[in-house]
């Protein structure tokens, strides 16, 4: 290759990152170049965006050789106008989308950062799709619902959401974005935590598991149900979503995936510290009390139904779920 046809590759395409064969920071595999001076940027592959990120990293493991994956160092969510043209240019049989902007309180201030990531960019993975008529399957979470007055039945897909907060309505529009695309598949789940080896995630585990090292009691929020829900388990998840869809056995659209079951953010502190062992007290508090700048909903809990009908692999119970993290067993 010459220099002249390196440089006009490298115009298109920052570089795939593929995950290492222990799970571990992704590499950046080099395109080659075939003799019709053709390029071949990880041609007929399902593009996973996100993959620096722990549902990103899971998903590379879970699929395999199928997937070649696309970290913030490759594609850079908030450089808008290059997005739909590297993309584009991979070729791709289906693409993932597994990245997103998740600070909730600090979104209040970066509204216009947040919109990027969660929105703009999804629009313009969306376009980049429908130019290659490629499948798009975008991450959702269950913040896009607000909390109805007594809610207490898990929140179907058909169900119509009312995002409160800078982060939950972004990621609401970034959910129309992604159906402009004709095969397009949103999966919302709710409070992801990773495997016990990626303990520099930021995931509310970690944070708890960090802050009660320290021995000072902890406060958490007891008036904030959800369920919180394993990487691991919801990526086994998506995959079968995924695949059943690309084979014609599952339609295209929304689906709630979750581990089962639910529980306040004090509840899963109260199991962490319980399973870790820890001499450290955890203390109910009110939202009213957390004073957080964003609003969260009260009541957050995803219908799976649609996804167990179509008979995917069962996610346990969110103790259960925590307790297998908690052991420290190392995934697959």
């Amino acid at each position: 290759m010459v220099a002249d046809d390196r440089q006009h590759l490298l115009k298109y395409v920052t570089g795939i990152a593929v995950v290492l064969e222990n799970g571990q920071s992704p590499l950046t595999q080099f395109m080659f170049w075939h003799q019709e001076g053709q390029s071949q940027l990880m041609t007929g592959k399902i593009v996973i965006i996100g993959a620096g990120g722990q549902l990103g990293r899971q998903l590379l493991r879970e699929f395999g050789e199928r997937a070649a994956g696309l970290a913030r160092a490759d594609l850079e969510l908030t450089k808008i106008k290059s997005i739909r043209e590297n993309v584009r240019a991979l070729r791709p049989t289906a693409v993932i989308n597994s990245a997103a902007y998740t600070n909730v309180d600090r979104a209040e201030e970066e509204s216009q950062l947040c919109r990027a990531v969660n929105t703009l960019a999804v629009g313009q993975i969306a376009a980049a799709c429908e130019d290659v008529d490629c499948p798009f399957i975008h991450i959702s979470t269950d913040y896009v619902f607000t909390t109805e007055p007594g809610k207490r039945l898990p929140w179907r897909e058909t169900d119509r959401p009312l995002p409160l907060g800078e982060y939950a309505q972004s990621k609401w529009r970034g959910e129309h974005e992604a159906a402009k695309v004709e095969r397009h598949m949103v999966i919302r789940t709710c409070g992801l935590y990773s495997a016990v080896a990626h303990t520099e995630a930021r995931n509310f585990v970690n944070t708890i598991s960090r802050f009660a090292q320290t021995g000072r009691p902890l406060r958490v929020v007891n008036d904030q149900f959800c369920t919180p829900s394993f990487v691991p388990h919801v990526a086994t998840g998506v995959k079968f979503l995924v695949d059943a869809a690309l084979t014609g056995n599952a339609r295209w659209g929304t689906y709630h995936l979750t581990n089962r079951g639910a529980a306040t953010w004090f509840e899963l502190a109260e199991a962490i510290v319980e399973l870790a062992n820890l001499p450290v007290s955890v203390e109910p508090i009110s939202t009213a009390e957390y004073a957080a700048p964003a609003p969260r909903p009260k009541y957050s809990v995803l219908d799976c139904g649609k996804y167990r009908e179509l008979g995917g692999p069962q996610l346990p119970f969110w103790r259960e779920a925590i307790e297998e993290r908690m052991r420290g067993v190392e995934v697959a």
